[in-house]
Protein backbone atom coordinates (compact mmCIF):
# COMPACT_ATOMS: atom_id res chain seq x y z
CA UNK A 1 0.00 0.00 0.00
CA UNK A 2 1.09 3.65 -0.79
CA UNK A 3 0.97 6.50 1.56
CA UNK A 4 0.52 9.52 -0.27
CA UNK A 5 2.17 12.29 2.02
CA UNK A 6 1.24 16.12 2.30
CA UNK A 7 3.04 18.68 0.96
CA UNK A 8 4.28 20.32 3.89
CA UNK A 9 5.30 16.74 5.56
CA UNK A 10 7.22 16.31 3.01
CA UNK A 11 11.10 15.99 4.30
CA UNK A 12 13.35 17.73 1.57
CA UNK A 13 16.56 16.58 1.16
CA UNK A 14 19.08 18.84 0.60
CA UNK A 15 20.59 17.77 -2.69
CA UNK A 16 16.93 17.69 -3.90
CA UNK A 17 16.91 21.89 -2.98
CA UNK A 18 20.65 22.24 -4.18
CA UNK A 19 18.82 20.27 -7.94
CA UNK A 20 16.48 22.98 -7.63
CA UNK A 21 18.37 25.76 -6.75
CA UNK A 22 20.46 23.99 -10.42
CA UNK A 23 17.29 23.62 -12.50
CA UNK A 24 15.97 27.46 -11.23
CA UNK A 25 19.36 28.57 -12.95
CA UNK A 26 19.57 26.85 -16.11
CA UNK A 27 15.50 27.64 -16.43
CA UNK A 28 17.10 31.95 -16.04
CA UNK A 29 19.84 30.81 -18.41
CA UNK A 30 17.61 29.68 -21.28
CA UNK A 31 15.19 31.96 -20.32
CA UNK A 32 17.71 35.44 -20.63
CA UNK A 33 19.15 33.37 -23.90
CA UNK A 34 15.41 33.53 -25.52
CA UNK A 35 14.88 37.11 -24.20
CA UNK A 36 17.98 38.19 -25.92
CA UNK A 37 16.68 36.55 -29.56
CA UNK A 38 13.50 38.15 -29.10
CA UNK A 39 14.97 40.97 -30.88
CA UNK A 40 16.25 38.79 -33.79
CA UNK A 41 13.19 37.32 -34.75
CA UNK A 42 11.65 40.47 -34.60
CA UNK A 43 13.90 41.91 -37.07
CA UNK A 44 13.31 39.44 -39.37
CA UNK A 45 9.74 40.39 -39.38
CA UNK A 46 9.92 44.28 -39.53
CA UNK A 47 12.00 45.18 -41.72
CA UNK A 48 13.42 48.94 -41.59
CA UNK A 49 13.40 51.08 -44.89
CA UNK A 50 16.89 50.89 -46.55
CA UNK A 51 16.54 52.80 -49.37
CA UNK A 52 18.41 55.56 -50.32
CA UNK A 53 16.90 58.84 -49.62
CA UNK A 54 19.13 60.74 -52.32
CA UNK A 55 17.39 58.30 -54.68
CA UNK A 56 13.97 60.29 -54.81
CA UNK A 57 13.49 62.43 -57.53
CA UNK A 58 12.51 65.54 -55.29
CA UNK A 59 15.84 64.93 -53.76
CA UNK A 60 17.47 64.57 -56.64
CA UNK A 61 16.55 67.72 -58.37
CA UNK A 62 17.31 69.67 -55.09
CA UNK A 63 20.88 68.17 -55.02
CA UNK A 64 20.95 69.41 -58.77
CA UNK A 65 19.53 73.06 -58.06
CA UNK A 66 21.97 73.56 -55.47
CA UNK A 67 25.45 72.46 -57.51
CA UNK A 68 24.20 74.98 -59.90
CA UNK A 69 23.87 77.28 -57.45
CA UNK A 70 27.97 76.49 -56.39
CA UNK A 71 28.71 76.76 -59.27
CA UNK A 72 26.74 79.99 -59.87
CA UNK A 73 28.89 81.42 -56.91
CA UNK A 74 31.94 80.77 -58.10
CA UNK A 75 31.50 81.81 -61.16
CA UNK A 76 30.35 85.29 -59.64
CA UNK A 77 33.49 85.52 -57.61
CA UNK A 78 35.43 84.54 -60.44
CA UNK A 79 33.95 87.43 -62.44
CA UNK A 80 34.15 90.03 -59.55
CA UNK A 81 37.43 89.86 -58.96
CA UNK A 82 37.72 89.89 -63.05
CA UNK A 83 35.85 93.22 -62.13
CA UNK A 84 38.13 94.21 -59.82
CA UNK A 85 40.83 93.98 -61.53
CA UNK A 86 39.93 95.51 -64.92
CA UNK A 87 38.54 98.56 -63.02
CA UNK A 88 41.63 99.49 -61.38
CA UNK A 89 44.02 99.04 -64.58
CA UNK A 90 41.25 101.27 -66.44
CA UNK A 91 41.20 104.15 -63.48
CA UNK A 92 45.10 103.79 -63.17
CA UNK A 93 45.18 104.56 -66.88
CA UNK A 94 42.84 107.24 -66.51
CA UNK A 95 45.00 108.54 -63.74
CA UNK A 96 47.87 108.67 -65.64
CA UNK A 97 46.08 110.45 -68.67
CA UNK A 98 47.10 107.29 -71.31
CA UNK A 99 45.02 105.63 -73.91
CA UNK A 100 42.53 103.51 -72.16
CA UNK A 101 40.13 102.26 -75.13
CA UNK A 102 41.33 98.86 -74.81
CA UNK A 103 40.87 98.93 -70.60
CA UNK A 104 37.86 100.60 -71.36
CA UNK A 105 36.17 97.64 -72.97
CA UNK A 106 37.72 95.21 -71.17
CA UNK A 107 36.48 96.80 -67.96
CA UNK A 108 32.85 96.89 -69.67
CA UNK A 109 32.72 93.35 -70.64
CA UNK A 110 34.01 92.72 -67.14
CA UNK A 111 30.94 94.31 -65.52
CA UNK A 112 28.64 92.92 -67.94
CA UNK A 113 29.88 89.36 -67.12
CA UNK A 114 29.69 89.67 -63.65
CA UNK A 115 26.25 91.28 -64.26
CA UNK A 116 25.12 87.73 -66.00
CA UNK A 117 26.49 85.67 -63.36
CA UNK A 118 24.72 87.66 -60.65
CA UNK A 119 21.58 86.67 -62.94
CA UNK A 120 22.63 82.82 -63.16
CA UNK A 121 23.27 82.56 -59.60
CA UNK A 122 20.04 84.79 -58.71
CA UNK A 123 18.03 81.96 -60.93
CA UNK A 124 19.92 79.38 -59.37
CA UNK A 125 18.90 80.29 -56.37
CA UNK A 126 15.46 80.55 -56.86
CA UNK A 127 15.30 76.81 -58.47
CA UNK A 128 16.98 75.78 -55.02
CA UNK A 129 14.46 77.23 -53.21
CA UNK A 130 11.97 76.09 -55.56
CA UNK A 131 12.89 72.32 -54.95
CA UNK A 132 13.63 72.57 -50.91
CA UNK A 133 10.20 72.10 -49.71
CA UNK A 134 9.60 68.87 -52.25
CA UNK A 135 12.88 67.53 -50.80
CA UNK A 136 12.30 68.14 -47.43
CA UNK A 137 9.18 66.34 -47.70
CA UNK A 138 10.65 63.73 -49.20
CA UNK A 139 13.26 63.09 -46.35
CA UNK A 140 10.49 63.56 -43.71
CA UNK A 141 8.56 60.99 -45.40
CA UNK A 142 11.86 58.66 -45.23
CA UNK A 143 11.93 59.53 -41.89
CA UNK A 144 8.79 58.66 -40.65
CA UNK A 145 9.01 55.26 -42.56
CA UNK A 146 11.89 54.46 -40.63
CA UNK A 147 10.57 55.61 -37.09
CA UNK A 148 7.82 53.65 -38.12
CA UNK A 149 9.60 50.75 -38.52
CA UNK A 150 11.88 51.41 -35.60
CA UNK A 151 8.76 52.47 -33.46
CA UNK A 152 7.22 48.95 -34.49
CA UNK A 153 10.20 46.53 -33.66
CA UNK A 154 10.01 47.95 -30.49
CA UNK A 155 6.21 47.48 -29.92
CA UNK A 156 6.73 44.23 -31.20
CA UNK A 157 9.72 42.78 -28.95
CA UNK A 158 8.09 44.17 -26.20
CA UNK A 159 4.84 42.43 -26.41
CA UNK A 160 6.98 39.13 -27.44
CA UNK A 161 8.04 39.25 -23.84
CA UNK A 162 6.10 40.73 -21.94
CA UNK A 163 3.76 37.00 -23.16
CA UNK A 164 6.84 35.14 -22.17
CA UNK A 165 7.34 36.52 -19.25
CA UNK A 166 3.46 36.19 -18.57
CA UNK A 167 3.48 32.60 -19.79
CA UNK A 168 6.67 32.14 -17.63
CA UNK A 169 4.63 33.51 -14.56
CA UNK A 170 1.26 31.51 -15.61
CA UNK A 171 3.09 28.00 -16.25
CA UNK A 172 4.97 28.06 -12.64
CA UNK A 173 1.81 28.56 -10.90
CA UNK A 174 0.13 25.93 -12.50
CA UNK A 175 2.89 23.71 -12.38
CA UNK A 176 2.96 24.30 -8.17
CA UNK A 177 -1.00 23.88 -8.04
CA UNK A 178 -0.33 20.47 -10.04
CA UNK A 179 2.26 18.77 -8.26
CA UNK A 180 1.09 20.13 -4.63
CA UNK A 181 -2.47 18.21 -6.16
CA UNK A 182 -0.25 14.95 -6.76
CA UNK A 183 1.85 15.18 -3.28
CA UNK A 184 4.62 14.57 -5.43
CA UNK A 185 8.51 14.19 -4.55
CA UNK A 186 8.83 16.37 -7.29
CA UNK A 187 7.18 19.48 -5.65
CA UNK A 188 10.73 21.28 -5.27
CA UNK A 189 10.99 21.51 -8.67
CA UNK A 190 7.90 23.66 -9.31
CA UNK A 191 9.60 25.96 -6.62
CA UNK A 192 12.47 26.20 -9.34
CA UNK A 193 10.27 27.04 -11.83
CA UNK A 194 8.50 29.84 -9.45
CA UNK A 195 12.07 31.47 -8.69
CA UNK A 196 12.84 31.33 -12.79
CA UNK A 197 10.18 33.10 -13.22
CA UNK A 198 10.11 35.98 -10.53
CA UNK A 199 13.57 36.69 -11.11
CA UNK A 200 13.00 36.45 -14.78
CA UNK A 201 10.17 39.09 -14.38
CA UNK A 202 12.87 41.28 -12.81
CA UNK A 203 15.18 41.02 -15.76
CA UNK A 204 12.13 42.06 -18.18
CA UNK A 205 11.31 44.81 -15.55
CA UNK A 206 14.94 46.06 -15.42
CA UNK A 207 15.72 45.90 -19.35
CA UNK A 208 12.81 48.77 -19.93
CA UNK A 209 12.95 50.65 -17.02
CA UNK A 210 15.62 53.05 -18.38
CA UNK A 211 12.87 53.82 -21.15
CA UNK A 212 10.88 55.83 -18.03
CA UNK A 213 9.26 58.17 -20.79
CA UNK A 214 8.27 55.41 -23.15
CA UNK A 215 4.83 54.56 -23.48
CA UNK A 216 5.52 51.41 -22.63
CA UNK A 217 6.78 51.53 -19.08
CA UNK A 218 3.56 50.52 -18.21
CA UNK A 219 4.33 47.38 -18.74
CA UNK A 220 6.45 46.91 -15.91
CA UNK A 221 4.10 48.04 -13.71
CA UNK A 222 1.53 45.57 -15.32
CA UNK A 223 3.90 42.27 -14.98
CA UNK A 224 4.29 43.72 -11.16
CA UNK A 225 0.72 43.64 -10.70
CA UNK A 226 0.06 40.14 -12.39
CA UNK A 227 2.76 38.99 -10.13
CA UNK A 228 1.44 40.53 -7.25
CA UNK A 229 -1.84 39.04 -8.39
CA UNK A 230 -0.78 35.62 -9.11
CA UNK A 231 0.88 35.58 -6.21
CA UNK A 232 -1.80 36.45 -4.28
CA UNK A 233 -4.17 34.10 -5.48
CA UNK A 234 -1.77 31.29 -5.00
CA UNK A 235 -1.62 32.24 -1.37
CA UNK A 236 -5.49 32.02 -1.52
CA UNK A 237 -5.61 28.35 -2.93
CA UNK A 238 -3.00 27.61 -0.46
CA UNK A 239 -4.65 28.69 2.73
CA UNK A 240 -7.81 27.25 1.31
CA UNK A 241 -5.58 23.61 1.07
CA UNK A 242 -4.56 24.51 4.50
CA UNK A 243 -7.70 24.54 6.17
CA UNK A 244 -9.59 21.62 4.26
CA UNK A 245 -6.59 19.21 5.11
CA UNK A 246 -5.40 21.11 8.62
CA UNK A 247 -7.10 19.31 10.64
CA UNK A 248 -6.75 15.85 9.35
CA UNK A 249 -2.93 16.72 9.83
CA UNK A 250 -3.68 17.76 13.56
CA UNK A 251 -5.96 14.61 13.95
CA UNK A 252 -2.97 12.36 13.25
CA UNK A 253 -0.69 14.16 15.59
CA UNK A 254 -3.14 13.41 18.45
CA UNK A 255 -4.26 17.26 18.36
CA UNK A 256 -7.54 19.27 18.45
CA UNK A 257 -8.44 19.71 15.45
CA UNK A 258 -9.93 23.56 15.87
CA UNK A 259 -7.22 24.83 17.72
CA UNK A 260 -4.47 22.70 17.96
CA UNK A 261 -4.07 21.96 20.91
CA UNK A 262 -2.61 18.60 22.34
CA UNK A 263 -5.79 16.82 23.25
CA UNK A 264 -4.29 12.22 24.52
CA UNK A 265 -7.13 10.41 24.98
CA UNK A 266 -9.91 13.20 25.91
CA UNK A 267 -12.89 13.43 24.31
CA UNK A 268 -12.97 17.34 24.31
CA UNK A 269 -10.37 20.04 23.89
CA UNK A 270 -8.76 21.19 26.88
CA UNK A 271 -7.56 24.34 24.86
CA UNK A 272 -10.94 24.91 24.03
CA UNK A 273 -13.35 22.72 25.32
CA UNK A 274 -14.87 21.79 22.45
CA UNK A 275 -16.05 18.02 21.10
CA UNK A 276 -12.63 16.17 19.79
CA UNK A 277 -14.64 12.62 19.67
CA UNK A 278 -18.18 12.18 18.18
CA UNK A 279 -20.48 9.18 16.75
CA UNK A 280 -20.00 8.00 13.55
CA UNK A 281 -22.60 9.21 11.11
CA UNK A 282 -22.93 5.32 9.45
CA UNK A 283 -21.91 3.09 12.65
CA UNK A 284 -22.37 5.71 15.66
CA UNK A 285 -18.83 4.41 16.41
CA UNK A 286 -16.87 6.84 18.78
CA UNK A 287 -14.48 9.21 15.96
CA UNK A 288 -12.50 11.55 16.32
CA UNK A 289 -13.46 14.65 14.52
CA UNK A 290 -11.55 15.68 11.65
CA UNK A 291 -10.58 12.25 10.93
CA UNK A 292 -11.13 11.47 6.80
CA UNK A 293 -12.38 8.19 7.50
CA UNK A 294 -13.92 5.90 10.62
CA UNK A 295 -11.68 3.81 12.71
CA UNK A 296 -14.43 1.12 12.46
CA UNK A 297 -16.91 1.12 9.79
CA UNK A 298 -14.18 2.98 7.26
CA UNK A 299 -16.60 5.44 6.32
CA UNK A 300 -15.58 8.45 4.72
CA UNK A 301 -16.34 11.87 6.48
Amino acid sequence: MTVRTEVEDLQITRTEKLLAAVLAAFLLLGGVWTYTRVDDVVRSHVRVPTERVDSDPAVRREAAAQQRVFRAQSRSRTALQNLELRREAYRTALEAKKPASRLERLYTAAQVSYAAAQRELRTARREAAAAAPAAAAAERSAERRIDAALQRQARDAFLLRLALVLAAIGLSYWLLARLRRRRTRWYPFAGSAVAFATIFAFVFAGDYLTDYFDPFEWGIAFVALVGIAATLLAYLALQRYLLKRLPQRRVRRRECPFCGYPVAENTHCEGCGRTVVAPCASCESPRRVGAAHCGVCGATS
